[in-house]
């Protein structure tokens, strides 16, 4: 009995050190995906990032209707930058007018969906440095007398909530404005002969016209408030730096030229 009890005894230390030794994961997940802070492999933590955007502005954001998933220039870009970065990206998917307010909350950590950078929004938005070239057109019926901005006084005009478009036709306009929460639904009222015109983003206006109503619509005057797209964070948020370190990088190793291409066509503007 005294030798078993002594056995037992000696036994007792080494079980608890095995069990010391099982952990791999400080935070108690187990799983060892966490890396950094007590993982024991060495391996430095990966932070996720919430990137709100848009579900529905083709070419740049849209979800893809037989998968799923989210594409578009702007999804390519965002996770090339997220690689190039050291960070992972998961995005949300909201309306334009929410995702300018998750910013201003800090709900989300960053938001892209063709985004002007405009004085307004510095006030309240961080941004990157610009990514792309854009700005305003006028989408109306192919068999419209408008010719440019100036003969929509009186008449019925779309645009989106919370856009620079919406705020233009306010500001330089005596247009009936109607601002939709997705500039589709405007489209297809113009098709429908519900809208007169569309004011919108020049590459939105002019995808959706190639690809679903190169029959029935067509651009017609200047291209007005060239505004540059910028990704968007919260105020005073640290991922500026980074965002715009990786981006330099995609555009001198070529990655950014790469994706530009794939969804445009053609080469970036020098």
């Amino acid at each position: 009995m005294k030798k078993l009890f002594f056995l037992l005894f000696a036994i007792v230390p080494f079980g608890i050190l095995a069990a010391c030794g099982t952990s791999t994961s400080g935070d108690g997940d187990g799983d060892g995906s966490n890396n950094g802070d007590g993982n024991g492999n060495g391996e430095e933590e990966v932070p996720t990032y919430s990137v709100a955007t848009d579900a529905n502005f083709q070419p740049f954001e849209y979800k893809n209707p037989d998968t799923g998933e989210m594409e578009g220039f702007d999804i390519d870009l965002m996770r090339a930058i997220a690689e190039e970065a050291g960070f992972n990206v998961e995005f949300e998917t909201m309306e334009f007018d929410g995702l300018l307010a998750s910013m201003r909350t800090g709900k989300n950590d960053i938001g892209i969906a063709g985004i002007s950078i405009t004085e307004e929004r510095k006030e309240y938005i961080d941004f990157s440095d610009k990514y792309y070239d854009s700005g305003l057109i006028l989408a109306v019926p192919v068999d419209s007398d408008v010719q440019s901005i100036e003969d929509v006084d009186g008449l019925k005009v779309g645009a989106r909530q919370g856009s620079t478009s919406n705020d233009y036709l306010k500001e330089n306009t005596d247009a009936e404005v109607s601002a939709y929460p997705e500039i589709v639904t405007a489209y297809m009222d113009l098709q429908r002969g519900r809208l007169d015109a569309v004011l919108y983003d020049l590459p939105n206006v002019q995808y959706y016209i190639k690809e679903n109503a190169s029959d029935e619509l067509k651009t017609v005057g200047d291209v007005l408030e060239g505004q540059p797209y910028g990704i968007a964070t919260p105020k005073g948020s640290d991922l500026v730096g980074p965002i715009n370190e990786a981006l330099a990088t995609l555009k001198e190793n070529g990655k950014y030229a790469e994706i530009y291409e794939k969804w445009f066509g053609t080469q970036p503007p020098q």
